[in-house]
């Protein structure tokens, strides 16, 4: 069973203790017994326990740095959202996969940002200029923010704020099913609750020290019950032996354990699995015996912005997953809408 996360150790950015948060997540470590340290700025945490690089990835991993958001230009989220609201960095999952690999970099540790109400003015400037249209913010573009809100609740207070909102919308994702915190969150039907979701292999052999995917369905479950619009990612799409019934019984296993009422205005979303090569650098050195296949000669190359180059599947195979997935979307879920495969 995965346990709510819980920090080995924190840090403090200097400022992040005259915000009313900071304050109150400096108690909560301190009675929960939990080593605490202090730090001139996230960059300098440096020197943490381990006698090698593996070791010290998974220390930071389970570490926490408490600060606060200095950028309040919002990147943009497409195709998910007009842009990515930041309340967190980094995740304490394992994901093999994943593309915060490179972009967190030396840095795997987890950020959460106490100055919220900064956050929440930024984001009422860009609802104002693009009014009356309404503007889309995603919370996990950097994180996996359930995995730390049961701590922070800075998500929760998002959920209320865009539910009083007249232009906004929040979603977020997650791979945990520790959600009950969220369930009584006036919400307003503002905020779309999704859960990543993948076949059996994929799940057991690439996402260690995420919640089963039984757990993230009952979880669903639960948000659907408490009202939210309510989606779910298939992401990575990952090609391997038998992956066709994989994803088929993925689909099959979520029709069965959803309740009917839960199955309405349900979306999703498709990803397929891709990567870069300095992401492949660093998968490879945090896991040396992933059955990742991460072959470029297999792959096609696709430019991406900022001039990193991403390898994704063939045209050929591209499409037999999108036929595929559309497919079983359609039989298990007739209403369901399909916001984008890429």
């Amino acid at each position: 069973m995965i346990k709510p996360f819980v920090p080995q150790l924190v840090y403090f950015e200097p400022n992040a203790l005259e915000y009313p948060l900071g304050e109150e997540l400096k108690q909560k470590f301190e009675k929960m017994d939990i080593e605490i340290r202090y730090t001139t700025s996230h960059n300098q945490v440096r020197n943490l326990p381990g006698d090698n690089d593996f070791q010290k990835y998974r220390v930071a991993k389970s570490t926490l740095v408490v600060g606060i958001r200095k950028t309040l230009k919002f990147d943009t989220s497409k195709p998910s959202a007009e842009y990515a609201i930041p309340f967190a960095t980094g995740c304490m999952g394992h994901c093999h996969y994943c593309y915060l690999q490179t972009t967190m970099g030396s840095k795997p540790y987890i950020r959460t940002y106490v100055n919220t109400d900064e956050i929440f003015d930024a984001a009422t400037k860009y609802m104002e200029e693009r009014a009356p249209e309404i503007t889309r913010f995603e919370a996990s573009c950097t994180s996996d923010i359930v995995g730390i809100d049961h701590l922070t609740h800075t998500l929760k207070q998002a959920i209320e704020f865009f539910g009083k909102s007249e232009y906004g919308k929040l979603r977020f994702v997650t791979k945990f099913h520790h959600v009950d915190h969220l369930l009584d969150a006036k919400h307003n039907g503002k905020t779309r609750f999704r859960f990543s979701i993948n076949a059996d292999y994929v799940i057991k052999y690439f996402e260690p020290g995420t919640s089963p995917l039984i757990k993230r369905i009952e979880a669903a479950e639960k948000v659907a019950r408490a009202g939210y619009p309510l989606g779910f990612i298939v992401a990575p799409i990952y090609l391997h032996e038998g992956w066709e019934e994989g994803y088929y019984q993925m689909f099959k296993k979520l029709s069965e354990e959803l309740p009917q009422d839960a199955q309405n205005n349900l979306t999703f979303e498709f990803i397929q699995h891709r990567f870069t090569k300095p992401a492949k650098r660093v998968i490879e050195k945090n896991y040396p015996m992933t059955k990742l296949e991460l072959d470029e000669a297999k792959r096609r190359y696709k430019w991406g912005k900022y001039g990193i180059g991403k390898y994704i599947y063939t045209k050929e195979e591209e499409t037999e997953i999108k036929d595929h997935l559309y497919a079983y979307m359609k039989e298990f879920f007739l209403n369901a809408k399909l916001e984008y495969f890429t």
